[in-house]
């Protein structure tokens, strides 16, 4: 048994304490809650700073590890997916070994679950031995051919077999974007996800031109298509966001993690909650300004009461694959927003998000969420100095 002080504690799930004790067995279960006053100061670890709830990245590439340093910043969205698809064949043995690195590094960044998206089943032996919980989100998608989908479903559906489950992991079948996926893609994703909730992903609204080929069918993914030499002959412009597209062909009775979201408007948010009460958001602030330098407008979010969680992205679109970072990030260019709001995106929120809130999330009795250590001072400010000690 351990028990573990700081200067203040946050369980996330209720109000923080100063200088609280976490009790926690040998498992990092934690026991009970309590002050400090109410035990002798020679049975306690004494640490300075805040203690925290482990953290849950709720979207991730770790398949691309090994594509770190490849892709230029500031390109776009299309010129960076381009990159991606041209870049991914190396040898199995690099691929494998920065799976491997990227793994231990979010482990020493304090994450202890990672909703991650899978197009291979590279990653499958890593999640199966690593402490971190994995949410294998198997993305699909046929280019908007209907043709194709059948046959695509197929064979993703191979790599879906092959990634880990049980152990703490989960899986589903996910749709990549609503600019990848044909409706009859969609009802083969709903169908073979039905039964037992699941957490469905998909990329949204990442660029402007992802609208504007939704309301137009015009700009930069029409070039995008060409340039592959993909038709799309077959898609019909829908007059509205791309969001919407996506909300007609999903089960709004899963829960649904829209990732990304940069160009997401106060009016799409508000009929994606009407759509379902199981709606998450995802905002991978690194990665936009990696790829597009720009940001979501977070203030449509919290004034619609949206679920707000935190992803890294892969390493091919961020600088480190760290919660924390992330966090900073956002506080540096929207400074509105205060530490316990976003340590709730960073935690409880994304442990809802991906079925994992019995467990994680907060400190509570009964749960094993692990406990990091950040060095706040007292006026609970993210700084640039400030690191994580993941201690549980």
């Amino acid at each position: 048994m351990r028990k573990i002080t700081a200067d203040h504690l946050f369980p996330v799930s209720q109000a923080p304490i100063e200088k609280g004790v976490v009790i926690v067995d040998e498992q990092g279960k934690i026991l009970k809650i309590d002050q400090r006053e109410n035990h002798d100061p020679n049975t306690l670890e004494v640490y300075k700073g805040v203690l925290v709830p482990g953290f849950i990245n709720t979207h991730c590439h770790l398949e691309l590890s090994h594509m770190k340093n490849v892709a230029p910043t500031g390109t776009g969205l299309m010129k960076f997916i381009s990159t991606v698809v041209q870049q991914r064949d190396v040898p199995q043995s690099k691929i494998d070994a920065a799976i491997e690195k990227a793994d231990r590094e979010m482990q020493d960044a304090g994450i202890v679950a990672v909703g991650d998206i899978s197009n291979k089943a590279d990653t499958a032996a890593v999640k199966k031995k690593s402490p971190i919980r994995y949410y294998s989100f198997v993305e699909m998608f046929d280019f908007l051919n209907n043709d194709r989908a059948q046959e695509t479903f197929n064979g993703y559906y191979e790599v879906f077999k092959k990634q880990a489950n049980g152990r703490g992991n989960k899986k589903s079948i996910v749709p990549h974007a609503p600019y990848t996926v044909s409706p009859k893609l969609f009802e083969l994703i709903n169908n073979a996800n039905q039964g037992k909730p699941k957490t469905i992903s998909i990329h949204n609204q990442e660029t402007p031109g992802e609208n504007l080929f939704f309301q137009k069918k015009k700009g930069a993914l029409v070039d995008f298509y060409k340039g592959f030499g993909l038709p799309v002959e077959q898609f019909k412009r829908t007059g509205k966001n791309s969001i919407y597209y996506a909300m007609e062909h999903m089960d709004p009775t899963q829960r649904t993690l829209f990732v990304h979201n940069t160009m997401t408007t106060e009016t799409d948010i508000k009929n994606a909650h009407a759509w379902s009460d199981n709606v998450y958001w995802a905002t991978c602030a690194n990665a936009n300004l990696y790829i597009e330098n720009r940001l979501p407008h977070y203030n449509s979010f919290i004034d619609n009461h949206a679920k707000m969680t935190i992803g890294t992205d892969s390493l091919t679109s961020n600088w480190q694959l760290s919660v924390l970072e992330e966090m900073k990030t956002i506080q540096r260019f929207q400074s509105f927003l205060d530490f316990t709001t976003l340590l709730k995106w960073a935690t409880l929120n994304g442990a809802e998000a991906l079925g994992y809130d019995r467990y994680l999330g907060s400190i509570k009795k009964g749960k094993m969420p692990g406990l990091n250590l950040l060095n706040l001072g007292k006026d609970l400010k993210l700084k640039s100095s400030t690191k994580v000690k993941k201690l549980i």
